[in-house]
């Protein structure tokens, strides 16, 4: 029995040669990984931490729409995140 398509959230993870590894997550975890050929990505989204919004059937990839906006978001969330955790609380010595 076959199983019918699936559509995900993809983020590209990394390029490994030519390979781009995108990570497939349902729900914001991640549950499976996809490698394919750079030169199947859309062109606007072949970079580190493009989303996408991509529909598979087993190992084929059915449709892939690269999504701008989601990555934008995604990356200043990201960022303000890491601007939270770098700022250190101030030492009892600042306080006094």
């Amino acid at each position: 029995m076959t199983e019918s398509p699936q559509t995900f959230t993809a983020v590209l993870d990394r390029f490994e040669e030519e390979q781009a590894v995108l990570l497939l997550e349902t729900d914001g975890e991640t549950v499976d990984e996809l490698v394919m050929h750079r030169d199947k990505l859309p062109e606007s989204g072949r970079h580190q931490d493009a989303i996408f919004t991509v529909t598979v059937d087993e190992e084929t990839v059915l449709e892939m729409e690269y999504m701008p906006t989601e990555t934008e978001e995604r990356a200043k969330a990201a960022q303000q995140q890491f601007d939270r955790l770098a700022r250190r609380p101030p030492s009892e010595d600042e306080n006094s």
